[in-house]
């Protein structure tokens, strides 16, 4: 697809939660539908690791179609820092990259489940990345 629509699905609140319905995420607060800008927040509520947890991001960072950041402004990790890029492929593709940064709450406890938690992070990224590729929404 051309680099806008990856760009733009994947501002998508509605496709996310669509993509992570395993985990039952819900957008329930600031832009809770439709596509997110810079300077915009979302409040995402999830189930991981069977525990709920509470997570608010904003759009630091854009420059369509290029790229956007997105960092967590409260929720479980110390910090979280998600850059997503787009990049013009070989066979006039898109190519996403996404670029995730995340240190854990708790000290050394924390540092000691990172192992764990950056497979997971990975692999619900690729889901949902596999979710916008396979998406018609524009």
């Amino acid at each position: 697809m051309p680099r806008e629509a990856a760009f733009d699905r994947s501002r998508s609140i509605d496709l996310h939660v669509a993509s992570l319905a395993h985990t039952d995420e819900r957008a329930v607060g600031g832009v809770t539908s439709g596509a997110i800008g810079l300077g915009e927040e979302v409040t995402w509520r999830a189930r991981h690791f069977g525990l709920r947890w509470r997570m608010t991001s904003r759009i630091t960072e854009s420059d369509r179609p290029h790229r956007f950041v997105d960092e967590q402004v409260r929720g479980p990790f110390r910090w979280f820092r998600h850059v997503h890029r787009f990049e013009p492929g070989a066979a006039g593709e898109t190519v996403m990259i996404d670029e995730v940064a995340f240190a854990a709450p708790l000290g050394p406890l924390g540092r000691m489940v990172e192992p764990v938690l950056g497979p997971y992070v990975r692999r619900l990224i690729e889901r949902r990345n596999v979710h916008l590729a396979a998406s018609d929404e524009a």
